[in-house]
């Protein structure tokens, strides 16, 4: 069968480009070297949350967040959707200022947060520091089991029968017609989307990504120890640093009871080794706002790498000359499970013609092109 679109990935992002073809009528195939959820979408927390570091990263994540809300009421319970909203935590007056400023920028978009004062605080959540001076409640984020969201999406969604997934197939190159695999296979569609991750630059090794590699620890069963989703305001800097090793404080609380426990960054890395003196220094950043953690029992910890773009916003369309005539959905750093289900309604727009919700300009990868013609 020659299908009308052939997806390179099977991780979120390609999964909810794979729904959204097949959604509108297309016949699609998702190939993945290996299964359904892996890479960054199995190493990060899930968490689908509204950033406003640029008016294009806070449109993207916004429309992209009302998405998740809208299919959460289609997902099963393993998927782990819960609405627990973010917290953002002020450590001092200036992130306090900080987390006011933010508060303003969102009230004025219609996001729903609420400030807290320090004693609103540690009655909203008990088990953080006393030292903390207030912070700043986005009430609609949300978290997700991400990689069986990605199964999900590719084998139960109402547009499922449209989809044909085939694992364990990598791709060894691609062109406008079609992809060649591993074993000498020729596979062709009027449609091809790398979405892929960092694996899209073994494609295409002109692709403007880097990898950032994170640290993530998940302990033991606590419940209820923490009810938000917890980041502390300097997690903004860090998240943004284009070079050097940075850690912030992230916790997530899983549907089981469990605390995930993040964050880090590196650059000029692709070990996947689990580096110990950093992940303490991890976990020392964490406990100076949840002061009980080195009581706990943590079970795993693990590596992952974001594919980072140079202005941190994902690449979204044709790939013009980087690969001309094939389709990208790659570059989504540390929100690409945010991201993912506006990422597909973009995608998809421009590959039929039709009018996007939002603009998809700031997104296009001819920005890069652009930038390299220009050198």
């Amino acid at each position: 069968m020659t299908a009308d679109a052939l997806i390179v990935g099977a991780g979120i992002v390609g999964a909810a480009c794979a729904v959204e073809l097949a959604a509108l009528g297309m016949r699609v195939e998702v190939l993945d070297a290996q299964g359904i959820g892996g890479g960054a979408t199995a190493a990060g927390m899930g968490h689908i949350v509204v950033m406003n570091d640029s008016p294009a990263e806070f449109a993207l994540c916004r429309y992209s967040r009302e998405l998740w809300l809208e299919l959460a009421p289609q997902l099963r319970t393993r998927d782990a959707f819960a609405r627990c909203g973010t917290l953002w935590l002020a450590a001092d007056e200036e992130e306090w200022q900080a987390a006011r400023a933010m508060h303003a920028a969102f009230d004025t978009q219609g996001i729903a947060a609420q400030l807290l004062d320090a004693s609103a605080l540690r009655a909203c959540e008990p088990a953080v520091a006393e030292a903390l001076v207030g912070g700043l409640r986005i009430e609609h984020d949300s978290i997700v089991y991400a990689p069986t969201a990605a199964e999900w999406l590719l084998t139960q969604s109402p547009a499922a029968a449209n989809i044909g997934v085939r694992l364990g197939a990598p791709v060894r190159s691609i062109d406008a017609a079609g992809v060649t695999l591993a074993n000498g296979e020729r596979r062709s569609a009027a449609h091809v989307i790398v979405a892929n991750g960092l694996g899209a630059q073994e494609l295409i090794p002109a692709l403007p990504l880097q990898a950032k590699k994170g640290h993530l620890l998940i302990t033991d069963r606590y419940p209820e120890l923490i009810r938000h989703q917890l980041l502390e305001l300097g997690y903004i800097k860090s998240a943004h640093h284009a070079a050097g090793t940075s850690v912030a404080f992230n916790a997530q609380p899983r549907p089981t009871g469990q605390l995930l426990i993040g964050s880090s960054r590196q650059f000029n890395t692709t070990d996947p080794s689990v580096e110990m003196s950093l992940l303490a220094r991890m976990l020392q950043r964490a406990a100076h706002y949840l002061p009980m953690l080195p009581q706990l029992n943590g079970i795993r910890a693990w590596t992952g790498f974001r594919a980072a773009s140079p202005d941190g916003l994902p690449l979204i369309g044709p790939a013009g000359d980087l690969a001309p005539g094939v389709w990208l959905a790659v570059g989504h750093e540390g929100l690409g499970v945010t991201t993912s289900l506006a990422t597909a309604k973009l995608l998809a727009a421009q590959i039929v013609g039709s009018a996007a919700a939002i603009p998809v300009e700031p997104y296009l990868p001819l920005r890069f092109v652009q930038e390299v013609a220009h050198d």
